[in-house]
């Protein structure tokens, strides 16, 4: 098993979902790690999407070393619908699916999507749509 290939992952979908013509029309320069800052009036900012947690499983086999990553990806919409949150979100899904992920290390195997669920924060205002996909990675070293 390696975990050499999370972060060339996170880079390669960084730079997929910030130039995918689809996501960008979405969010722009708004695909974060973390949730930024926002001012007085989120609903203003617009749609925004991390890259949020990520589970890693051994993947190797005989001779080859490789990983398992189960990666969330996030749709947070400041807005009290979820109309356009779903249509970013397949977005989203469309581009992780169809590629190409871009990689400064290893090799993709396999992109496929896992689940999805949507939520609200505590006060009802936010939206989010928090998506999971499995990427499997060869290590090319």
């Amino acid at each position: 098993m390696t975990y050499a290939l999370a972060w060339p992952l996170q880079q390669g979908l960084y730079e997929l979902l910030t130039t995918n013509a689809a996501c960008q029309a979405f969010f722009g320069n708004r695909v974060h790690d973390a949730a930024p800052p926002f001012g007085p009036d989120a609903a203003a900012e617009g749609l925004y999407l991390t890259i949020g947690d990520e589970e890693v499983r051994d993947w190797s086999t005989g001779c080859d070393q490789g990983a398992e990553h189960f990666i969330r990806l996030d749709v947070h919409a400041p807005r009290q619908s979820y109309a356009e949150a779903k249509e970013a979100a397949a977005a989203v899904s469309d581009a992780v699916l169809t590629g190409p992920i871009q990689l400064a290390r290893g090799a993709l195997v396999n992109a496929r999507f896992v689940d999805a669920r949507t939520a609200r924060d505590e006060a009802g205002q936010l939206r989010r749509i928090e998506m999971r996909f499995r990427i499997i990675l060869e290590d090319t070293l």
